[in-house]
């Protein structure tokens, strides 16, 4: 039962460490970063609640499934749930967090509600596939959990840009913190769950999964470094400031 557990959580727990490392100028104390990983777990049960009242419209995901399914499915039954529940709880988490101050902040905290949100999604998909919990485990570690990742990155990204940004453009910043994220997670999901049709359409879709999951990890790196370069300046700055004028 614990490697069964383990299996799941791990993968989660070793990209929240990832983040964590890569927050280097003022890093958030560990009980911040475990709370927002429960956040995250709350985020999943909000997620459920929020599709309960139309749960059974939305075609059933045993089974070979259309593209068109697979978009309804991935985009109504996935992304745009499973990201606004997400952003919720990270908007409750650091509504009065004093600790949220530094740009990369917006990434590090997105990325504790989306791996908590992994996490319990992960058990659920290895207890309901107990006889093949092992080759469910690894690819959804090597899959799945990524998705998460490269989608709580672009949130904290436009999180923080809300906030720390131009504030004309803090209402976009906003919705793109969900819209963002939503298309990516949909597109994911349709394109990981369309190329189990068979033929050439999963082909194409196994394809175009391919270039979607690099294209994130590209961009992800180039938006943490971006946030890692505003609090950079921001610290030269801050420091500067605090010296004498004959020291600047």
């Amino acid at each position: 039962m614990l490697m069964i557990i383990l299996s799941a959580v791990l993968p989660a727990l070793a990209m929240l460490y990832f983040i964590y490392t890569k927050d280097m100028y003022q890093r958030e104390p560990g009980r911040m970063i475990w709370k927002g990983f429960l956040y995250g777990v709350g985020s999943a049960l909000l997620s459920l609640l929020i599709t309960f009242p139309y749960h059974n419209l939305l075609p059933s995901a045993e089974g070979v499934l259309s593209f068109k399914e697979s978009l309804q499915l991935a985009t109504l039954g996935a992304g745009a749930p499973e990201e606004a529940a997400k952003l919720i709880l990270l908007m409750l988490f650091l509504r009065k967090n004093p600790y949220f101050n530094e740009w990369m902040d917006g990434i590090v905290y997105a990325v504790c509600i989306g791996m908590g949100f992994a996490a319990f999604e992960n058990i659920s998909y290895v207890f309901g596939n107990i006889e093949s919990w092992l080759s469910v485990s690894v690819l959804r570690g090597l899959v799945s959990i990524p998705g998460h990742f490269f989608f709580a990155v672009t949130m904290g990204y436009f999180f923080s840009r809300a906030c720390f940004g131009n504030q004309d453009k803090r209402t976009l910043n906003f919705i793109l913190a969900w819209l963002v994220p939503m298309l990516l997670h949909s597109a994911f999901d349709t394109l990981l769950m369309a190329s189990s049709q068979g033929g050439i359409i999963a082909t194409g879709c196994g394809a175009l999964f391919i270039g979607l999951f690099l294209y994130m990890y590209i961009v992800s790196k180039k938006r943490i470094a971006a946030h890692l370069k505003e609090d950079e300046a921001t610290m030269t700055w801050t420091m500067g400031d605090q010296l004498p004028p004959d020291q600047q």
